[in-house]
């Protein structure tokens, strides 16, 4: 206990809050992929995973799957998210003139990394269309395949979340009025339910794959969205390049009296 206030006091850090409040929801998100991760691997839910992808096939006219197709670009993490989150943190960087905008991008990219590509990789996982096995819905099926969970589902969630608070903070050193929150809602909740349903309407994934994607994404985004970005220790940085930039109000521009003629 000791030892947890000292390094408290020598971090100096605050999360920032989150809604819903508290570290119990987290604790249910891990719980939850755990215990789904758990049950697939005793077999349970291969049944319904097996049923949905039928369903799915024999439910999907062409104009409906091209419709799919294109709303479900709006999970490509490669050439999508993380281009966009980075020309946000480079905007959001040179205005500000700090390098947090950054680590915030820096974030994103080592939490995805560090979680969803293990897990795919230790679960190896085959997909819904996978012939080359007998059983691709079970995990450990085929070790050259890594359907599980839906890289998908967790990047969007992820991702938007970095988007939006780039996007609040760009707003706010351009000095224009900020948007509602129901905007920041829909960016945040609305492109990973369009992922979600288009990714397991195509057959791309199991629905226990986007189900993990989902707990595991809205997790890792809990936690970027407490990091106190503006208040993390950085070494002095020529031209005050470590000044908080995220979260804070900049002063707003002093206008120069007219000239009286």
């Amino acid at each position: 206990m000791q030892l947890t206030r000292t390094v408290r006091q020598i971090a100096g850090l605050t999360p920032r809050p989150v809604r819903p409040a508290g570290w119990w929801l987290d604790g249910v998100l891990l719980v939850a992929t755990a215990a789904l991760t758990l049950a697939l691997a005793n077999g349970l839910f291969l049944d319904t995973d097996i049923a949905v992808r039928d369903w799915v096939d024999s439910h999907r006219p062409e104009a409906a799957y091209w419709t799919a197709r294109v709303f479900n670009f709006l999970g490509q993490g490669g050439w999508l998210l993380m281009p966009v989150a980075g020309l946000l943190a480079a905007a959001l960087a040179w205005r500000s003139r700090s390098v947090r905008p950054a680590l915030v991008f820096a974030g994103g990219f080592l939490i995805t990394y560090a979680t969803i590509g293990p897990m795919k990789l230790l679960l190896h996982r085959g997909y819904p269309h996978n012939e080359d096995v007998a059983h691709p819905e079970r995990l450990f099926s085929d070790p050259t395949e890594h359907a599980y969970p839906s890289g998908h589902v967790a990047n969007a969630i992820v991702w938007y979340g970095v988007i939006t608070l780039l996007l609040a903070g760009l707003l706010r050193h351009l000095h224009r009025p900020d948007v509602s929150p129901a905007v920041y809602r829909t960016i945040r909740v609305a492109p990973p339910a369009i992922v979600f349903c288009t990714t397991t309407y195509l057959g791309f994934h199991w629905i226990t794959d986007s189900i993990a994607g989902f707990l595991l994404g809205l997790l890792l985004s809990r936690l970027l969205s407490r990091v106190p970005w503006d208040d993390l220790p950085l070494p002095a940085l020529p031209n005050g390049f470590d000044r908080p930039a995220i979260f804070n109000q900049p002063a707003a521009p002093v206008e120069k009296p007219t000239p009286v003629s």
